[in-house]
């Protein structure tokens, strides 16, 4: 049963909001160049002033750029529409053999480069190809094959049936084969509704609107994208010098005339990673510790997640942006429903009990064999929202016994401790793909983020290879869902918990009265510029 925070508990939680509210809203630009042509005056009707900031280090689809967003840049084969289903882009056609190995690709003969070639099947072919070689964030490792049969036939073969496919490909902008090169990530040529101008990293990149665009000239012609801190982009807005800021959900209820803030569903969340494995010496390739003697046992992962209100933290830390999280892929077609968990505070004390974690020094934290139920758990410094999170679940947490000291560092340690002790993890992606990727036993204790806590089971696995391979959206989606949880186990938090989830962040928005942003698709995490995946819909109102 869920209940109320008792005073104490609720005071805390405003106190770390307030802590993080108090944030100013003076901090320097990221330099004067920034601010050019964003004096303040009425706005130029064909333009907008964008802060953002987090910055793409590559405007080059095969290496990652426009991973699970629109690349803007670029054409793709496919796009998402705002209910995650797919359209056409590029392509105008495809079809899938029976046994889910060929797939077949008809593109539209009236899509042109911006150095004026015109697309063919043979660029398709080639970005894929040069996408696989890469072994970036694109992953296309079944991928057999990519050829052109023709100017406007693509043949794809896969190794195996492969259900995620289409959200790789509405991902994947197309390059010019003929003009591709090494510099291609800052220089690119596209043949999507934008092209790039201007890249000055730290500062700021310019975009103006692609007039031979086959889906028709964007009415916004002229987009500058500032790279600035929260806080920084929150002051531009107050002095009127942006049209546009991406904001932080700490700092959402500030009033601001002339603006209005757009609350925009996210699937981007934030959670506690716990090493599953015990502390026996062992470490990664690269030398970072494995294991923790407190987080490895089950009851304390539980515990933590049912003493966790997250609707608490919702209101109290996040203002009301946001919403409760209980997987990595909350209100997804392929979500598992019976993954919710109520707080029970009571519940999450008996488990421990029953395990025998007992407070016998009265010191507030339990213990068991002398082991006290103590351990830390890293942010990534600078991140507000991150921090007042974790802060929040500690305490409330501490109320069970379980003390989790949270610490800022640097994600340069991050990558080195995480393996052994808890982070505020976030992620968040409109592709089922990201599942397969937390949770397989292959992928644990690698030198990346996605399963640093080194959950393997064969029964995951199973299923996750069954939805990788599935040839239906409901087949594929079923077992997802059993991922999660197939009532007797799963990598829900009633089941193995190698994560406890507690939010689904909104991103928060400052618009400029008068301009639309258009229906935003639903955001994954904050890296790769999702806000911009759809300017070519935004417009000014007359």
């Amino acid at each position: 049963m869920k209940r109320l925070m008792n005073g104490r508990k609720y005071s805390a939680l405003l106190l770390i909001a307030a802590m993080i509210l108090t944030l100013t809203a003076c901090g320097s630009s990221s330099g004067d160049s920034s601010q050019e042509g964003t004096d303040g005056a009425v706005r130029d009707q064909d333009s907008v002033v964008i802060a953002i900031g987090s910055e793409p280090e590559t405007l080059d689809p095969t290496q990652g750029w426009g991973h699970g967003n629109s690349p803007i840049v670029q054409s793709t084969l496919v796009t998402y529409t705002a209910d995650l289903t797919f359209e056409n882009d590029l392509a105008i056609d495809y079809s899938l053999s029976d046994d889910g190995l060929t797939w077949t690709f008809t593109i539209r003969d009236d899509a042109y480069f911006t150095d004026g070639e015109k697309v063919t099947a043979s660029d398709v072919a080639f970005t894929l190809e040069t996408a696989k070689a890469a072994q970036g964030s694109v992953d296309l490792t079944y991928m057999e094959s990519a050829a052109a049969l023709d100017d406007t036939t693509v043949v794809i073969i896969l190794s195996r049936p492969t259900s995620v496919f289409l959200n790789t490909l509405a991902s994947v902008g197309i390059v010019p084969e003929h003009a591709y090169g090494e510099d291609y990530g800052t220089n690119p040529i596209g043949s999507g509704p934008y092209r790039l101008v201007e890249w000055r990293p730290q500062e700021q990149m310019v975009l103006e609107a692609n007039e031979n665009y086959y889906g028709g000239t964007p009415e916004i012609s002229r987009v500058t994208v500032v790279f600035m801190s929260e806080d920084a982009a929150l002051a531009a807005v107050m002095a009127g010098q942006v049209d546009v800021a991406y904001s932080t959900a700490t700092l959402g209820t500030t009033e601001v005339e002339g603006y209005h803030v757009e609350a925009i569903t996210s699937a981007d969340n934030r959670g506690f990673t716990l090493p599953v494995l015990p502390d026996e010496g062992e470490v990664t390739e690269s030398g970072a510790p494995i294991g923790n003697n407190v987080t490895c046992n089950l009851e304390i992962r539980q515990a933590i997640a049912y003493a966790i209100d997250r609707q608490q933290i919702v209101e109290a830390v996040l203002n009301g942006f946001g919403r409760p999280a209980y997987s990595e892929n909350d209100g997804m077609p392929w979500n598992n429903p019976e993954v919710v968990i109520e707080t029970d505070v009571e519940y999450a004390r008996s488990l421990l009990a029953d395990a025998g974690w007992e407070d016998t020094d009265g010191d507030g934290i339990v213990e068991k064999d002398g082991l006290k139920a103590e351990f830390s758990c890293l942010y990534p410094a600078g991140d507000s929202v991150r921090q007042a999170v974790a802060m929040a679940a500690a305490e409330q947490v501490r109320e069970i016994g379980i003390q989790i000291n949270v610490e800022g560092t640097s994600w340069d340690e991050i990558t080195q401790r995480m393996f052994s002790e808890a982070v505020m993890m976030g992620w968040g992606s409109s592709s089922p793909n990201e599942t397969y990727y937390l949770y397989r036993s292959e992928g644990a204790l690698l030198d990346d983020f996605y399963n640093p806590e080194g959950y393997a089971s064969d029964v995951t696995d199973a299923y996750l290879d069954a939805a990788m391979e599935a040839l239906t959206p409901g087949e594929a989606n079923e077992n997802w869902q059993k991922v999660q949880w197939d009532g007797t186990t799963g990598t829900a938090m009633q089941g193995e918990c190698p994560w406890v989830w507690i939010v689904n962040l909104d991103h928060v928005t400052f618009v400029r009265d008068g301009l639309s942003i258009g229906e935003q698709p639903i955001h994954g995490h904050g890296h790769g510029l999702p806000l911009i995946q759809n300017l070519q819909d935004w417009s000014w109102s007359e």
